[in-house]
């Protein structure tokens, strides 16, 4: 069985392009250019969650990593922040977020980043 993605990004054009490259790995993506599929998180039950941290609503992405994270439903789910800021690291460590993807990114580090999170 393939390996669940959600990919909410903040750009269609970047979440179009993730989208096709995680596909051609195998992976089932649910892409989203909003947090919605965050709120049927139980259904969808994925393996890996890829939030930008600039995404379009009332909540930042690591907001919405920090909330997974402290849920107890939800903090086994792997979570990926991306975004262009120059300080992602730190919050990705600070919201709890498994691992980062910097933006532009390398398509590969991308694909490594989240096989290694799909795991």
């Amino acid at each position: 069985m393939n390996k669940k993605v959600v990919l909410i990004q903040d750009n269609e054009e970047t979440l179009n392009i993730m989208d096709e490259v995680l596909e051609d790995e195998g992976f089932d993506v649910i892409p989203s250019l909003t947090t919605e599929p965050i709120e049927k998180i139980d259904e969808i039950d994925p393996d890996v969650v890829i939030v930008d941290d600039h995404i379009k609503g009332d909540k930042k992405g690591s907001q919405v990593i920090k909330e997974l994270k402290s849920d107890p439903q939800t903090e086994e789910v792997s979570s990926v922040l991306t975004s262009t800021s120059y300080d992602l690291a730190k919050t990705a460590e600070e919201c709890k977020a498994d691992d980062y993807i910097e933006k532009p990114f390398d398509i590969d580090h991308m694909v490594e980043v989240v096989k290694k999170n799909a795991e």
